[in-house]
């Protein structure tokens, strides 16, 4: 079932505010090929696109403009939203994956708190136990993961500034969410300049890997793992506001 013929299937009721659908309908398609070029062959688009038109029809549904966003923006936040949840019940990311990334964020946190800067590849290379090919093949490997890491972390994959208010259930619970968005720009922030820049490129801009290795002047892979460690890097220093009292 392809994109207009999910809205049709799924037009119940007469709120939905049919011109808002049909001119954002191609949002939905944009948003899932950019997402489907980082992801493993078995994930298709046409199940994305679909997840996104629902993520849209709640959009036109659920906006409110007295928020302050433009719907351009809440709708692009919902549709890739719809798409990460697709994405996670096909279940696609393997658990050793999971534990590598975990162990590599713990050798990030170890080593930064020893040393008071960061990391190198090096030195999380070595409190891995690992050669540095075999840290940086891990990278690679990890990559698949970043679209689910980010997502995870609390931001949308739409842009690392963006925060539109999601509905919190009480007022200490949207405290919480701002504290948390505070923390994870500071992290952004103080990361390298190298992988802060490659995380703006990605998320703000919207460049492909290949493209901002052009940019940057380095490889695709080479930008695919900077990419990785960038999102390991945030992991590890997120790890004690998230254990906070």
């Amino acid at each position: 079932m392809n994109g207009a013929a999910m809205y049709v299937s799924m037009k119940t009721d007469d709120n939905m505010d049919d011109d808002l659908v049909t001119r954002h309908a191609p949002l939905v398609k944009r948003i899932a090929y950019h997402l489907i070029s980082r992801l493993p062959p078995n994930v298709q688009a046409d199940d994305l696109i679909q997840a996104g038109m629902i993520g849209l029809l709640e959009a036109s549904r659920n906006y409110d403009a007295t928020q302050g966003a433009s719907f351009e923006t809440y709708a692009g936040i919902r549709i890739r939203g719809a798409m990460l949840d697709e994405i996670r019940k096909g279940d696609w990311v393997p658990r050793s994956v999971h534990r590598r990334a975990r162990e590599m964020a713990e050798a990030v946190r170890k080593v930064e708190n020893l040393t008071g800067r960061d990391a190198r590849d090096h030195e999380i290379a070595d409190e891995m136990g690992l050669e540095l090919a075999s840290y940086h093949k891990i990278l690679q490997d990890v990559s698949g993961h970043r679209v689910l890491s980010f997502e995870d972390l609390g931001i949308d994959d739409g842009g690392i500034g963006d925060a539109f208010p999601d509905g919190a259930t009480n007022p200490y619970e949207g405290l919480e969410r701002a504290d948390f968005k505070k923390a994870l720009a500071d992290a952004i922030s103080g990361l390298p300049e190298r992988e802060r820049l490659v995380l703006t490129l990605y998320y703000d801009e919207e460049m492909n890997l290949r493209e901002i290795g052009a940019v940057i002047g380095v490889s695709e892979s080479r930008i695919s793992q900077i990419h990785s460690q960038a999102l390991i890097r945030l992991q590890a220093r997120l790890k004690n506001w998230a254990l906070r009292d």
